[in-house]
């Protein structure tokens, strides 16, 4: 990975950002949004556990995130430089371990009956936005997949934000009625 040694560069002020392999691409690239919406995605599960989370969340999130920051690092470099670069990939083990939590979650809960209006407590809030943002994310980087020349590794990044909401909505909704996620 490349080591980021200044925040500014001056070098997209003419509306072109680098990926992380140093191509330029505009600003307003589908990839960049892709990748974009999954670092939103997880600032807000940061933001989620700034409120203090349960200790079951408390102990999985950071390690998500880490999946997230791997998911956006993958998307930031173009097919062709992964392996030069040693990008981090998404893995079917990640998936694996996303759906083991939720269906941990899920015999807590039981199954779904109704949704759920976001709120409850202020984690449990923001955990509703992040579920919503990840569902962006999911489509920004189909879109982004359908219209970018890369490889067709479509699954394992949709699964990969499909299981992050899942698993916040799952969590979401285990706490919603406690009043603390």
């Amino acid at each position: 990975m490349p080591k980021i040694t200044k925040i500014y560069t001056r070098k997209g002020d003419d509306g072109t950002t680098a990926l992380g392999s140093k191509l330029r691409v505009p600003k307003d690239d589908l990839r960049v949004s892709a990748y974009g919406t999954i670092d939103e995605l997880n600032s807000l599960i940061g933001l989620a556990l700034s409120y203090g989370l349960d200790e079951k969340l408390a102990d999985v999130l950071p390690g998500i995130q880490n999946t997230l920051f791997h998911l956006g690092s993958d998307l930031a470099f173009p097919a062709e430089d992964k392996e030069a670069w040693k990008v981090p990939r998404i893995a079917e083990r990640h998936i694996d371990e996303l759906e083991d939590l939720i269906d941990e979650l899920n015999e807590i809960v039981g199954p779904l009956q109704n949704f759920i209006l976001p709120g409850g407590s202020p984690g449990a809030a923001v955990l509703q936005v992040a579920r919503a943002v990840c569902r962006r994310a999911e489509g920004s980087i189909r879109w982004s997949r359908r219209h970018t020349p890369q490889p067709p590794r479509i699954s394992p990044y949709s699964v990969t934000c499909l299981a992050t909401g899942s698993l916040t909505y799952t969590r979401q909704k285990t706490s919603a009625g406690a009043g603390r996620c």
